[in-house]
């Protein structure tokens, strides 16, 4: 008996579990901002976070993502774009990745970077921050620090997915996949206190 309330509490606790997650892609597909959207978060988003900052901090992001989809990414220029002042603004390059080794770990307090690839393929890395050896301390100047990590997930980015990277997400992006230029939206969005 002991036995099989052990195996059902068990059980309940990896179903509840497995299940997180996709309630939390639910709610995100749910949202009228979803509608018309042409990429879609990435498996790698923490979407519990996603969905506490999205709620804390609505106006903001439905500016950021209404902004996104009126635009046609393909034909933006290379250069900054307001959205709703220091709440929300975004930034469009299109460089020639680097290599691995030329490229950074760095994290964000102030604000959550939302990255999309408008065209081309890019390696990103992805780590928590958390126990990260620090190689530059936080500067709040330019809202970032940067770390040294080795065990660390790696997701090639295409136009498909957008990726968020919140306060507690290093991040390792640009990294080459081949020669071709990529053109890649930022958009910043301010962390809700």
């Amino acid at each position: 008996m002991k036995k099989l309330l052990l195996f059902n509490i068990l059980l309940s606790f990896v179903l509840t579990s497995c299940m997180t997650p996709n309630l939390s892609l639910k709610w995100f597909k749910s949202q009228e901002i979803s509608k018309g959207l042409k990429a879609q978060p990435s498996y790698t988003i923490h979407k519990a976070e996603f969905e506490k900052q999205y709620l804390a901090n609505k106006v903001v992001w439905d500016k950021a993502f209404n902004w996104m989809k009126s635009q046609d990414l393909e034909k933006l220029s290379v250069g900054k774009y307001p959205i709703d002042g220091e709440n929300t603004f975004a930034s469009v390059t299109e460089i020639v990745d680097k290599n691995l080794e030329d490229t950074k770990w760095e994290s964000h307090q102030k604000y959550i970077d939302l990255q999309y690839i408008i065209r081309g393929k890019e390696k990103i890395g992805i780590a928590p921050s958390e126990g990260a050896k620090v190689v530059n301390p936080y500067n709040p100047a330019k809202d970032v620090a940067n770390y040294e990590i080795n065990d660390a997930e790696y997701a090639i980015a295409v136009p498909k997915f957008f990726f968020l990277f919140f306060p507690e997400d290093a991040h390792r992006p640009n990294i080459k996949v081949n020669d071709e230029k990529v053109k890649k939206l930022v958009i910043k969005i301010h962390v809700a206190e």
